[in-house]
């Protein structure tokens, strides 16, 4: 059982390390800025509950953990903890890196207050759940940061806790250590183990726990079904991109990663809409958003092209059309003419982070004014998918019995 009572951690931030000296000498002034990480945090886990904790970052989530774990002290409250803890709060926190990794698998497990038989019991599974080969063997700092946390996660999880706390630590995994995770949290809650673990995966959330927190600027703004707390964690982040946005047009020129054309046109201004027709930098997958370029000739143009490209943030193109292609020709143009065209879609991708790409061009495919990812935006769903599509599906299943498959007819039957 985990229980946290009026929990509050507060911080002084000093603008220069020599203010903490000074604040200190008799009759100084106050020197620091109070900054509440935390306040007024009331949480019971149950045993064998599996327990959720989601919000942005810098909301307080890994601030909570430490506390929880006994790492960090709080300024107010107190936590109540029944049962033997394992913690994985950061990347190979707690690896000495000159060791090998069977060589602090057994520090960890002394740690955990193990016997040496225990652990070398322990260590072939561990070496399986792992699955880091040869590297077992050599020093943690020639490790890549997914074999850091699949060693990790594969000890603490072997230490036979009876609360097991994890912050992000299937973020850097690859998809089959992720699903092998998966199934071990799903072993644990079984075994009455208690779990409790931050993750941006709001998928994992859903499927995995029992309650769930949201937690922002320090408070919990949502508590109870993990579908209710994530659909207002989804809607604050909508709001605050939405509110960011206005604020961003009042004081951001156009920009773009990479500029270039012979400029005969220029693209003034670019937004991404939502379905109420309002600027936005987050939309629901599945939503219908809208794409306007804003654009002014600057010399006679007799067929023009405006087009958009959607690309991945690591720059993988997901999709791009043109005003050519979709057949809604741009009349011909003159000098200081201007144009607004409308890219309306229903934004049927995966929950990550995308660019937007706008071009002016000639019928040739040259250029007048092309900006590289003009925009970023993020597409945010409840349900995890795989790839960069997410398209509509229908899924039917079929069962047939392997006893109805075996059973004779009567014409098999034994007289």
């Amino acid at each position: 059982m985990l229980l946290a009572r009026n929990i509050s951690k507060l911080y002084r931030l000093y603008p220069k390390p020599s203010d903490r000296i000074r604040e200190a000498m008799p009759f100084a002034g106050r020197r620091h800025e109070e900054f509440w990480a935390l306040r007024d945090i009331n949480i019971e886990v149950a045993r064998g509950e599996t327990f959720g904790v989601v919000g942005p970052n810098g909301g307080g989530k890994s601030t909570l953990l430490q506390i929880l774990c006994g790492i960090l002290d709080p300024t107010t409250g107190h936590v109540v903890r029944r049962g033997r803890i394992a913690a994985l709060l950061e990347l190979g926190a707690g690896f000495n890196p000159e060791f090998s990794g069977r060589e602090n698998i057994r520090i960890n497990g002394e740690i955990m207050g193990l016997t040496r038989d225990q652990i070398e019991a322990s260590m072939p599974s561990i070496e399986r759940f792992a699955g880091i080969g040869d590297f077992i063997e050599r020093p943690v700092k020639t490790y890549s940061s997914g074999m850091h946390v699949r060693l990790a996660f594969a000890t603490a999880i072997h230490t036979e806790p009876e609360i097991l706390i994890v912050d992000e630590a299937l973020a850097v995994g690859d998809a089959v250590f992720a699903n092998r995770c998966v199934r071990k949290f799903e072993e644990l809650r079984e075994a009455g183990v208690t779990v409790l673990f931050v993750s941006h995966d709001l998928g994992l959330v859903k499927q995995l726990c029992d309650r769930a927190i949201f937690l922002m600027d320090g408070r919990i703004q949502a508590e109870g079904e993990p579908k209710h707390v994530i659909d207002r964690y989804v809607g604050a982040v909508l709001e605050k991109q939405k509110a960011d946005v206005v604020e961003d047009r009042k004081h951001r020129s156009l920009d773009s990663s990479n500029r270039h054309g012979d400029r005969l046109a220029e693209i003034l201004e670019v937004e991404l809409l939502d379905a109420e027709g309002r600027p936005t930098r987050a939309v629901l997958s599945g939503e219908r958003v809208t794409v306007r370029v804003k654009t002014e000739f600057r010399a006679e143009q007799s067929a023009p092209m405006i087009g958009i490209l959607v690309r991945t943030r690591t720059g993988m193109e997901v999709f791009g059309t043109n005003t050519k292609i979709e057949e809604v020709p741009l009349p011909p143009c003159q000098d200081g003419d201007r144009v607004e065209a409308e890219f309306r879609f229903e934004c049927a991708l995966t929950p990550q982070e995308y660019t937007i790409t706008v071009a002016t061009q000639h019928p040739s495919g040259h250029s007048h004014d092309w900006l590289d990812d003009a925009i970023a935006f993020r597409v945010l769903d409840a349900r995890t998918r795989a790839g960069v599509a997410n398209l509509p599906v229908e899924v039917n299943i079929r069962t047939e019995r392997a006893t109805e498959k075996a059973a004779p007819t009567p014409a098999e039957e034994p007289a």
